[in-house]
């Protein structure tokens, strides 16, 4: 996280979804840079730039595509990954001039639960641009999205 002196905007996410298919996976859905691209963001969004190096110290980074056209970068450092288990990783949503806009960290928990898996997401971020609070109030929106998005891709 940043150091800045002023006090931030922040918000934090816990959602918690089961999802019909092996734990190994959707895992990989979360590691695999095709898969991750088909999923991630909320509905209507493209990834057309998506690369994952998903182990400690690898990048990932998503440049998100609006309806409108319009990118929204996002990059980050994976942390910890436990293969199957756990994914940990810091991000920062960014303007189209390398600006923060956005600063987080989010963890990711894998568990079987004898009919599917359950997935626990816990994101928290906090913001740093005139927009921040707006994309801060979307937050668990766009992780429920993103999370119907993976149970589609699932399914089939």
């Amino acid at each position: 996280m940043d150091n800045r002196t002023a006090p931030h905007p922040h918000q934090d996410v816990l959602i918690e979804r089961r999802f019909a298919a092996p734990r190994a996976l959707v895992f990989k859905a979360w590691t695999d840079p095709a898969m991750l691209a088909n999923w991630w963001g909320p509905k209507h969004f493209t990834n057309p730039v998506c690369r994952v190096d998903a182990r400690p110290g690898g990048e990932i980074y998503i440049a998100m595509r609006a309806p409108d056209g319009n990118d929204y970068p996002m990059k980050g450092l994976f942390h910890q990954v436990i293969d199957g288990e756990r994914i940990v990783f810091t991000n920062k949503a960014v303007s189209p001039e390398g600006e923060p806009q956005l600063e987080g960290v989010s963890i990711i928990g894998f568990a079987d639960d004898g009919r599917g898996t359950v997935v626990t997401v816990w994101s928290s971020a906090i913001g740093f641009a005139e927009e921040a609070p707006q994309m801060l109030a979307g937050m668990n929106e766009g992780w429920a999205q993103s999370l119907d998005r993976l149970r589609e891709l699932l399914a089939n």
